[in-house]
C-alpha cells in the first residue's frame, strides 16, 4: 500500500469514527430526568401530602405552577410549544373541555386509566387523539332555610325556578363554570328551549343578584338572605367536619337535599387533568396520571378534600362524605357537558343571568 491508498484509508476512518461520536443526542438512549412539571388549578394545601406520596413512591420530583384556571391557560397560551408543562390539572368538565378545544392536551395510552375510570368520567379524543380523565367527583346539591323553604319544595333544579320559590334563590354568577356545566348536563338531557325556560324562572326567582363563592351562598342561606341555594357537595363537607362555632352555627340552620332523585340525579361535576401536548417528561407524566387513579390517591381525595373517588372499588372513611347519605348521581358525559358550554353561555346572556 502506497501512501496515498494509506493517507485515503486513514481518512475513511477518521470518517466513519466522527459519524458514530456525531449521533444526536434525540437519537440516543437518554434517560428521562426524574422531575415533573405540574401546571395545577385545584388550589387545595391538602394536595401537598398527594404530591409528596408520589415522590416518596416514584423519586419523581413535582415542579408546580399554581393559578386559577384562566391564569393557567393564559400562560400555556403564551408557552405554546416552549411550555415546560407535563402535567394539567384543571377544576370542572368545563374548563377541562376548553384546554382540549385550545390543544393543550396529548394523546394517552393507558390501559390503566381507561380501566380505572369510568368513559362518561372522561373525555372523547379529539380529532389529534387528545383527551382527559376526570380524577374525583363532586356534585351540585340544594341547600335551605329550614326555617323558610320545605325540602319538598326544592327537590328538582327544575323547581327552583318555579313561582312558589320567587324571591327566594341564591347562586354564583352565571358566567361561573359550576354553573355553565349544570346548565351544560340540562341542556343535554332536556335541550335548549327547556332550559332556556329554566334559567329564565331562576332569573324571575332570585333573592340577589348573582355573586360570591359557594360557601357564601351556604351562609346567605344559613342567614336568611336566601331561602336555597345551590353548592358545590365538598364545601358542605367542610362546614360538616368544621369544630369552629361560627360554622357549627351555620349547619343548625340549614338542610340539604339531593335533587332528581326520581329522575335523572343530582348534577356530577369532575376535576381531573391529561399530559400537557409538549410534555418534556412524557413517561413521568402519565406515571403521576395513573397514581393519580390508584387506591391511595383515590382514598385521599375523599379524605383529605371531601371529593368523591372515580374508581368506584375504593373505600370512603370521610365521615362528611358518610353524613350526606346515599343518593343517585347522573350519568351523563362529562365531555357533553363541556361542549354544551358555549350554548349554555348564551342562554344566560339572553335570559340576564348575570
Amino acid at each position: 500500500m502506497n501512501t496515498q491508498q494509506t493517507f485515503r484509508t486513514l481518512t475513511i476512518t477518521v470518517v466513519l469514527l466522527a459519524a458514530c461520536f456525531a449521533v444526536p443526542l434525540s437519537a440516543q438512549s437518554v434517560p428521562e430526568a426524574k422531575e415533573l412539571n405540574l401546571y395545577s388549578a385545584r388550589h387545595y394545601k391538602t394536595d401537598e401530602a398527594l404530591y409528596s406520596d408520589f415522590t416518596k413512591k416514584t423519586g419523581i420530583k413535582i415542579n408546580r405552577i399554581e393559578a386559577d384556571d384562566n391564569a393557567l391557560a393564559e400562560r400555556l397560551k403564551s408557552e405554546g410549544a416552549n411550555s415546560p408543562a407535563d402535567v394539567i390539572l384543571m377544576v370542572d368538565a368545563a374548563r377541562l373541555w376548553r384546554a382540549q378545544i385550545d390543544g393543550f392536551f396529548k394523546p394517552i395510552n393507558s390501559k390503566y386509566l381507561d380501566g380505572r375510570i369510568p368513559a362518561n368520567l372522561r373525555s372523547k379524543p379529539d380529532p389529534e387523539g387528545s383527551t382527559w380523565f376526570g380524577l374525583s367527583t363532586r356534585a351540585r346539591l340544594v341547600v335551605y332555610n329550614k326555617d323558610k323553604v320545605k325540602p319538598q319544595d326544592v327537590d328538582t333544579y327544575e323547581k327552583l325556578a318555579e313561582p312558589m320559590n320567587k324571591g327566594k334563590v341564591c347562586t354564583r354568577s352565571g358566567t361561573h363554570p359550576y354553573m355553565l356545566s349544570l346548565i351544560g348536563a340540562m341542556i343535554e338531557r332536556r335541550g335548549e328551549a327547556a332550559t332556556e325556560e329554566w334559567a329564565r324562572g331562576m332569573v324571575a326567582n332570585m333573592a340577589r343578584p348573582p355573586r360570591g363563592g359557594d360557601t357564601d351562598q351556604i351562609k346567605a342561606v344559613a342567614s336568611g338572605e336566601c331561602g336555597v341555594a345551590l353548592a358545590n357537595s365538598y364545601y358542605l363537607v367542610r362546614l360538616l367536619r368544621s369544630n369552629k362555632p361560627e360554622d357549627k352555627a351555620v349547619v343548625s340552620k340549614i338542610g340539604f337535599v339531593w335533587p332528581n332523585q326520581k329522575t335523572s340525579g343530582a348534577h356530577i361535576n369532575i376535576a381531573g387533568g391529561g399530559v400537557a401536548k409538549n410534555a418534556p417528561h412524557p413517561k413521568a407524566a402519565l406515571e403521576f396520571l395513573e397514581y393519580l387513579a390508584s387506591d391511595s390517591a383515590q382514598e385521599y381525595f375523599a379524605n383529605g378534600n371531601n371529593e368523591w373517588p372515580v374508581v368506584k372499588s375504593v373505600k370512603i372513611e370521610n365521615e362528611g362524605l358518610k353524613m350526606l347519605g346515599p343518593f343517585k348521581a347522573e350519568d351523563i358525559s362529562v365531555a357533553a357537558i363541556g361542549r354544551n358550554q358555549i350554548a349554555a353561555q348564551r342562554i344566560l346572556d339572553r335570559v340576564g343571568y348575570k
